[in-house]
């Protein structure tokens, strides 16, 4: 059963790393290509993460007259190098960049980078205080570092400081310790695994109006697309499993996922969208059957 993206609220992932695909084999061979299908599953806006600024060039580069495409730089704690300085002044020179929205993707992983613990605290400190002096909300990553991700974020350095934490796999305490402080929870693929409770108990906690869902592409494909490089249609399978399990209709939270991207990055996307795109309500599968040169042309461009 198909409709058409006038009919239907369109999705925002709010949350992929574009410049990471590996535009090769099912993934799809260009961007073009890739965003088209994604606009078949009425996946239309797209938050795409520079996770330092080498990746932003690219990024910018990769996007150019991408309109739909918003941006966001950071330095990731994954990224960090023993010895260098925060780089603040050409960070700051790409958060000028009329698209971007945010800043990040930035915060703590003891998981991966325990031994560069005291480093990555730095960094985040300094990225939280030039978030507050440019007025940009933040894309946090936290993983097994809770408690030192909450002490940074009561603190001066984050004073007003708004924003969302990502690919929330926490506890429903962290939750709610987050939205206490203001910012937004975004799921991933992840709730989908038959191993994430701590997930779904999270998820179960998050209000609607704070919940946002997003791919973080090309990693954590959802079920049941694992094992293959994720990429921004899958979005629909996140929306429609955190539907289900909210007991509310894809569409709702479609809508409502969608208020709160535009809310927490003070923009404002468009309310209609090209009706002659066809997308899938359900199903992605029959989207692969389709030369990709097909969905190229029959896909026209947001203006």
């Amino acid at each position: 059963m198909s409709t058409t993206l006038a009919e239907q609220p369109f999705v925002v992932d709010s949350h992929c790393h574009l410049a990471s695909l590996s535009y090769s084999g099912k993934a799809g061979t260009t961007l073009e290509e890739i965003l088209c299908r994604a606009r078949h599953c009425a996946v239309t806006h797209y938050l795409s993460i520079a996770c330092e600024l080498s990746e932003f060039d690219r990024l910018r580069e990769l996007t150019a007259n991408r309109p739909e495409v918003y941006l966001s730089c950071g330095v990731h704690p994954l990224n960090i190098k023993a010895g260098e300085r925060v780089p603040a002044d050409e960070l700051k020179s790409r958060l000028s960049h009329p698209r971007v929205v945010a800043l990040g993707e930035i915060g703590l992983d003891y998981h991966y980078a325990a031994d560069t613990r005291e480093i990555q605290l730095e960094y985040f400190a300094v990225q939280l205080e030039l978030a507050q002096e440019l007025k940009l909300p933040v894309v946090i990553h936290a993983r097994e570092a809770a408690a030192d991700t909450l002490k940074l974020l009561r603190s001066d350095c984050a004073r007003n400081v708004r924003g969302v934490l990502h690919c929330f796999t926490d506890s429903v305490e962290m939750a709610g310790a987050c939205l206490d402080l203001g910012f937004d929870i975004s799921f991933t693929g992840i709730a989908t695994f038959g191993k994430s409770d701590n997930v779904r108990e999270a998820l179960k906690y998050v209000p609607l109006d704070r919940l946002m869902v997003e791919t973080d592409s090309p990693y954590l494909a959802p079920v049941p697309v694992r094992g293959v490089e994720n990429e921004p249609a899958f979005t629909r399978y996140v929306l429609d499993y955190v539907a289900a399990f909210k007991e509310i209709s894809s569409s709702q939270l479609a809508a409502l996922s969608t208020r709160n991207f535009e809310t927490l990055y003070g923009v404002k996307l468009p309310e209609t969208n090209p009706p002659e795109v066809p997308c899938s309500r359900y199903k992605l599968e029959p989207i692969f059957d389709v030369p990709l040169g097909t969905q190229v042309k029959a896909c026209p461009r947001l203006r």
